[in-house]
């Protein structure tokens, strides 16, 4: 059974405003939206329709996890919905987006358990890690009043503050203890979890590990604040730790408020997710296969415009070496035909790329079809197919999808 306080949607689908999803929250996801320039949801004046995100939001104790589907007609039970979160999971996992077993796997199994718990979990069992092992300190420089003079003293401040207390200097000057920006950014990151999982079995467990942790300054980190962090030998321990913080710190809207709402919004475009998977699952059998894989590879295309194929292939060297391309939809396209654009768009590829054969790659709910037909664009050298890859395989992710992928080239 779900937590009381959970909404389990899919992507595209309509949330009205009824039962746990009140105008309240209504209101703070539409001032969410507004800071992503509406790139989330569609808002009508009765609820929302989600896009092609996925993954988690909680605003004022309510949990929204937004599901992936590629059939329209997806059903809405809850074996279903369970099917596609251990998928997107999985996913996430494979992408390094998520690292599940850090976090307890029997727990991820469970109908109550979502994404928000799963990323504090893994968080806090690095930061317990990081206490286990011990704390680094560092050198940082303060400014205030000390009784023994040390440091560069501050003429204009010691004038102003030490008229009276003339035993007293006021200077800056250099500390080294637990204190620092590192730790500030993970106590600030401890401090949302404990407010995000009051009621739930994790927040005995933040609870203890800020008990563990030390007292630091409070601050609130934004994107320059992690600019500014440290990089060398002794802190490359805390990597994983501060890119799970940087994470939740910088998807914790605590301004967006509708009353007293506090909002933490993990969110990813499916589109970019799976053509990451299907890049990480090609890369691994790869080598196996005799192939070399290139993702993000772009190229000059008409003054500063460039243009980029998801996914290039590269077979053979010298003058047997053989290029073909990948551009992976995540849309279930059934019988249809594929867009226009979408032909058009792999035929520039394989004219830019020198490649003889280019697939639009797309996920499908039914087994992956072997035969793949290579059609050539008219009075060229180069084709084009539609590759239908199966996303399931024996009701999980399928994990032989580069291997299907390579053999249809």
């Amino acid at each position: 059974m779900l937590k009381e306080n959970t909404i389990q949607v899919f992507e595209h689908s309509f949330l009205p405003i009824e039962g746990k999803f009140e105008q309240r929250h209504f209101v703070a996801l539409s001032k969410l939206n507004a800071l992503h320039n509406y790139q989330y949801f569609d808002l009508k004046h009765n609820g929302i329709v989600f896009k092609q995100f996925v993954g988690v939001i909680q605003v004022d104790g309510l949990t929204i996890e937004i599901l992936p589907k590629i059939d329209k007609n997806e059903s809405e039970s809850a074996e279903n919905k369970q099917k596609w979160q251990s998928a997107l999971i999985e996913m996430l996992r494979v992408t390094r987006k998520l690292k599940v077993q850090k976090v307890g796997e029997a727990n991820v199994s469970k109908q109550s358990i979502h994404l928000l718990d799963i990323y504090f979990e893994w968080f806090l069992s690095e930061v317990q890690l990081l206490l286990h092992q011990g704390l680094i300190k560092q050198y940082y420089k303060e400014t205030g009043n000390v009784k023994a003079l040390k440091g560069k003293l501050e003429f204009a401040g010691h004038l102003s503050k030490n008229l009276v207390h003339k035993e007293r200097f006021y200077t800056t000057h250099q500390v080294y203890d637990k204190d620092h920006l590192t730790h500030q950014i993970l106590g600030q990151a401890l401090s949302i979890i404990e407010t995000f999982s009051k009621g739930t079995y994790l927040y005995s467990k933040c609870k203890t590990t800020q008990l563990n942790f030390p007292e630091v300054k409070t601050i609130n980190a934004n994107e320059v604040t992690f600019s500014r962090l440290p990089k060398n030998r002794k802190t490359a321990p805390y990597e994983t730790a501060l890119a799970i913080a940087r994470l939740i710190i910088l998807n914790y809207a605590p301004n967006i408020k509708s009353g007293s709402e506090q909002m933490l919004a993990l969110l990813f475009d499916m589109n970019s997710l799976w053509e990451e998977y299907i890049l990480i699952r090609l890369k691994q059998v790869a080598d196996d296969k005799g192939f070399k894989v290139y993702g993000q590879n772009s190229t000059g295309f008409w003054k500063n415009i460039s243009i980029r194929p998801d996914i290039v292939l590269e077979k053979g060297e010298g003058d047997t070496k053989e290029t073909f391309i990948i551009d992976t939809k995540w849309k279930n396209i059934d019988n249809s035909a594929p867009s226009t654009n979408d032909l058009r768009q792999m035929y520039v590829y394989n004219d830019y790329w020198s490649s003889t054969k280019a697939m639009l790659l797309y996920p499908s709910n039914l087994p992956s079809v072997q035969d793949v037909e290579f059609t050539p664009f008219k009075n060229q050298k180069h084709a084009c197919s539609l590759g239908k890859i199966s996303v399931f395989k024996d009701a999980v992710l399928n994990d032989t999808i580069g291997d299907e992928v390579l053999g249809w080239f």
